[in-house]
C-alpha cells in the first residue's frame, strides 16, 4: 500500500512543502491557544467553568412540561 502512495507522491512537483505547511499551520494554531489561555481574565475562567453546572430556565421548562 506504502508503494502505491510513495509511488504518486514522488511524481509531484514541490509535494515536500505540503507536510511543512501543515505542520506550521498546526503549531501556530497550537501557540494561539497557549496563548489564550494564559492570557484569559480569571472571572471569564470561573464563569466557563461554571457553565455546566448551572440549571438552564429551559431545562426547569422542559421538565414542567414532562
Amino acid at each position: 500500500m506504502l508503494k502505491f502512495v510513495k509511488g504518486n507522491l514522488e511524481n509531484i512537483d514541490g509535494v515536500e512543502l505540503y507536510p511543512i505547511i501543515s505542520l506550521l499551520i498546526f503549531f501556530t494554531f497550537f501557540i494561539f491557544l497557549f496563548w489564550r489561555v494564559f492570557t484569559a481574565k480569571k472571572e471569564y475562567i470561573e464563569q466557563v467553568s461554571n457553565l455546566p453546572l448551572e440549571k438552564d430556565e429551559n431545562d426547569q421548562n422542559d421538565n414542567q412540561l414532562l
